[in-house]
């Protein structure tokens, strides 16, 4: 991964490491690898934000792409977010074990 520098916004250190990164990242993982001083609530508005201007940024050759929440005990998706966010509870099972989404910003294919 490059070396972030300092006059990065923080959605530019988001962009980058998710440009980056190996593997979609949860937004702890994102929190930790750029040891942001932010709650996760904070880093999904920059998720959001990111989304919308990803496009824009890049010239429509890249795009956020999200991993959706998966329940830990029965294993339903939650596919139809509105918004990127970990949900407190599953609708199907009432279980409180999500696993959160995760992030990576993709090459669009074309």
């Amino acid at each position: 991964m490059g070396e972030c520098s300092t006059y990065q916004t923080t959605r530019e250190k988001i962009m980058e490491l998710l440009i980056n990164a190996e593997t979609p990242l949860t937004v702890e993982e994102i929190i930790s690898a750029l040891g942001l001083r932010t709650t996760p609530k904070e880093v999904y508005e920059h998720l959001e934000h990111i989304a919308k201007s990803v496009r824009r940024i890049y010239n429509n050759t890249r795009i956020l792409v999200m991993v959706p929440p998966e329940c830990r005990s029965c294993g339903y998706v939650f596919k139809d977010l509105e918004k990127p966010k970990k949900p407190s509870k599953c609708p199907k099972c009432r279980s409180e074990k999500i696993k959160p989404p995760a992030f990576k910003i993709v090459r669009i294919q074309g």
